[in-house]
């Protein structure tokens, strides 16, 4: 009898949600035609109006190809859904694309995408396909975010000259996972957040213009041309004021700085970054300013190139379990340390850094390494600057014999407990 009770009530409740259900609603009911030559804008955007007056809910595209030739705005507590589960490469002409032209050679205008409170987009492609690889251009924001927890989920962003801003407006709780694509000026901006943020599994990578498969398209530049463009534009995170910040998962290649710590005015920010990376651009790491009482943390990492900790940072910059290592030939430190505030490097690897440089460079502020192996033999491990406060180094192996040159009289250094062979 209880069991028949149980079943009863699951089946009740079955019926009342399937009665209560919302069906989303579809954008070629408000007239998109989603065949990439009629612009589409207008019946998208009624589409997302008309769920919004319904007090929101789910805006569906189906697969196609839908011309966006001005500006969309998701209304809040509205979601607007493609087909296609996951971001992907090489397969750009199948599910739900958008292919974006408005306000060519201008970042000036609208974004492409606004999203406002508690709003979510997930599932589908975006594509400038008047973007030329040999004349590259501005645009505006490709998604910007004007309100607390917008939700942006499954995309494939193939050339924003700007992909996702959460930090031009107020924008607590972001929620941005599974993103691909290749932003050719700036990746995601965090700025004015006070809530807890979280960013994962983003992935950076020219593969996603230059091996683009797009009926009518094919990527006309040089790539060795491209990803040295990218090396003097490219900036794959831009973290401003951000409280609580979490990355996960997230990765940029070629960039000319990967992750970038600012102060926009609005008071710098503190993060943890987990199984994060930089790989192939000079600097993978510069932080300029991040709060003085909780600072930033690299935990599992691969930093290619060069750390910057600038002479106005005053918080603490810590690196747990990380590899460092160059890109092929230079004279540059991995780690170059100014400021007021402590670096932590612990358990971390050095290898192949430039032949006349140092692995870390201390100018200003205090290091603190421990348990620490460097390889190669012949090279200095650390250099100690005038300005440095102090330097700690224990407990590591510095193979080929200690090479650690003090410039200073003033600062602190202590050194024991190495190996050195």
């Amino acid at each position: 009898m209880q069991q028949l009770i149980v079943i009863s009530i699951a089946l009740g409740l079955a019926a009342m949600g399937a009665a209560g259900a919302q069906s989303p609603i579809n954008v070629l009911d408000h007239g998109a035609v989603a065949d990439g030559t009629t612009d589409d804008t207008a019946a998208i955007q009624a589409a997302l109006d008309a769920a919004a007056a319904d007090e929101g809910g789910i805006v569906f595209m189906p697969k196609g190809k839908y011309l966006v030739e001005g500006s969309l705005t998701i209304p809040t507590g509205v979601a607007l859904r493609g087909e296609w589960e996951g971001p992907h490469s090489t397969y750009e002409g199948q599910g739900t694309l958008i292919l974006a032209t408005g306000s060519h050679g201008t970042e000036d205008g609208p974004p492409l995408i606004q999203m406002k409170r508690s709003t979510t987009i997930r599932g589908m492609t975006i594509f400038y396909p008047n973007q030329d690889p040999n004349d590259i251009v501005p645009y505006p924001w490709t998604i910007q975010s004007d309100g607390t927890h917008p939700n942006i989920i499954d995309m494939t962003l193939i050339n924003p000259w700007k992909a996702i801003d959460v930090g031009t407006n107020w924008t607590e709780m972001h929620y941005i996972r599974n993103v691909y694509g290749q932003p050719l000026r700036l990746g995601i901006f965090i700025d004015r957040c006070t809530d807890i943020g979280r960013v994962e599994n983003v992935h950076f990578n020219p593969n996603a213009w230059t091996r683009i498969n797009y009926e009518g398209y094919e990527f006309q530049g040089n790539t060795q041309e491209f990803y040295d463009w990218l090396k003097e534009n490219l900036v794959g995170f831009l973290i401003g004021k951000t409280d609580w910040q979490y990355f996960h998962n997230c990765f940029v290649i070629f960039p000319k700085i990967g992750f970038h710590f600012v102060d926009t005015g609005h008071g710098p920010g503190n993060a943890v970054l987990t199984q994060c990376g930089s790989d192939i651009g000079p600097v993978a790491v510069q932080v300029d300013s991040v709060q003085p009482h909780a600072g930033v943390a690299f935990v599992n990492s691969q930093i290619m190139q060069t750390v910057i900790v600038g002479p106005d940072n005053q918080g603490p910059v810590k690196f747990s379990n990380s590899g460092f290592w160059p890109a092929g030939p230079g004279t540059s430190p991995q780690v170059i340390v100014d400021g007021a505030g402590t670096v932590m490097l612990d358990n971390c690897h050095f290898a192949e850094w430039g032949s006349d440089a140092p692995a870390i460079q201390v100018k200003g502020g205090t290091v603190l390494v421990n348990g620490c192996d460097f390889f190669d033999t012949g090279k200095p491990q650390v250099v100690i600057e005038e300005g440095a406060e102090g330097v700690v180094v224990t407990g590591s192996r510095l193979q080929g014999g200690e090479n650690i040159i003090n410039h200073s009289e003033t600062a602190d250094v202590q050194i024991g407990l190495n190996l050195t062979r």
